[in-house]
């Protein structure tokens, strides 16, 4: 039986899954061939999809509307273009975990391979499996990759040698690299990087107990699917999960930051009430861990996502992120009482000047006075 060209396509997307899986799992595998599998795994996949849907994927010139050729053949999408066809919604976590897999696609150096795959590890699985849920839900289930992939085993989770190694491995990043993943993140909302589409991120639990015959050795657990008891425990139990604590240097670029006095002009413009440098500005990048204090060891201890450390004028400046968070965090009149325990000064309504000429209130009220 001949199979439709999207088939073979989905073929060739698929084997280059199994591979960069069995990179990843593999104890001696390749971080960059992962990353490069998965990224024609992704791309092999949309291709088809646009094929089966007859949607051309094509460049073509805005000019002539002729195709871009290469070799004499048209130019296909590439994967950028394709997620943004395919998610069209600039906030889907689906889209921007792939786009930050291409990015890190395109810096990885190879002798710190091993260090960028700890500390990726959760939006990698993330990547794989919202991959197997595009598969699925375009293609069916009998083009499911599940019975061919595996809970990988791990001596590093789980022992405390295991994580100490992880610690430090996070911490031999380059500045450049390990500051990548900050400056992408830094213009998402939190629900977005809460997602596991984006970040999936697990607690290993050993099973206790009598087992039954439904047991497996893995069982997964859906928050939806427990009581609000159970969720409670559940991700309280998440929020107490290891932290990996990198010591960096941040890129030091002025393109797009502000001064203090810029963020408190843009942070009171979008709020009803007054914010300033002091106490608002400065009481805010303290408790949320922003910048170091100006005596600390490191100045360049920063938060990539909001600030950077400029060493030539020995100052910090800050992101539109930063903007944004404050007006998250503070941009009511009753979030602004709670993160401050206080009451904020509200902006002064200044009346404009009665211009010369112009009619009275009595006479708006009444316009035929004047003709008594």
């Amino acid at each position: 039986m001949a199979h439709a060209r999207w088939h073979h396509i989905v073929m060739e997307s698929q084997r280059h899954a199994l591979k960069a899986v069995d990179e990843w799992n593999c104890s001696d595998g390749n971080y960059s061939d992962f990353l490069t599998h998965m990224h024609k795994a992704w791309h092999y996949l949309l291709h088809a999809e646009f094929h089966k849907n007859k949607i051309d994927y094509h460049y073509k010139d805005s000019k002539t509307g002729r195709y871009k050729l290469i070799d004499g053949e048209p130019k296909a999408w590439d994967l950028e273009w394709c997620l943004k066809m395919r998610y069209p919604n600039t906030d889907d976590s689906v889209r921007l975990n792939a786009e930050l897999f291409v990015a890190l696609r395109n810096k990885v150096e190879h002798r710190y391979e091993h260090n960028l795959k700890i500390i990726t590890g959760g939006k990698a699985q993330a990547l794989v499996m919202n991959y197997e849920q595009e598969m699925v839900t375009f293609f069916g289930s009998k083009y499911s990759l599940a019975d061919r992939l595996r809970f990988p085993i791990s001596l590093q989770a789980l022992t405390a040698e295991g994580r100490k190694q992880l610690q430090e491995a996070a911490k031999k990043l380059p500045k450049h690299t390990r500051d990548l993943v900050a400056k992408f993140e830094a213009d998402i909302d939190q629900a977005v990087l809460d997602d596991l589409r984006y970040d999936y991120r697990v607690r290993l639990v050993p099973i206790v107990g009598p087992k039954t015959e439904a047991d497996l050795a893995i069982n997964f657990v859906k928050l939806d699917e427990l009581t609000e008891e159970e969720r409670k425990v559940m991700v309280e139990a998440g929020r107490k999960g290891m932290v990996i604590i990198k010591d960096r240097h941040v890129e030091v670029a002025d393109k797009d930051k502000l001064l203090p006095k810029q963020v408190a002009r843009q942070v009171e413009a979008q709020v009803p009430f007054e914010f300033r440098i002091q106490p608002e500005h400065t009481e805010m990048w303290r408790r949320l861990g922003v910048r170091p204090t100006a005596d600390a060891a490191d100045p360049y201890s920063t938060d990539a996502r909001y600030c950077v450390y400029n060493e030539a004028f020995k100052s910090y400046a800050y992101t539109p992120a930063w903007v944004k968070r404050i007006v998250k965090e503070i941009g009511t009149t009753e979030k602004y009482r709670a993160f401050f325990g206080k009451e904020p000064r509200m902006k002064t309504i200044i009346p404009l000047p009665k211009q010369t000429g112009s009619p009275t209130a009595e006479s708006e009220t009444h316009p035929q006075s004047k003709s008594a």
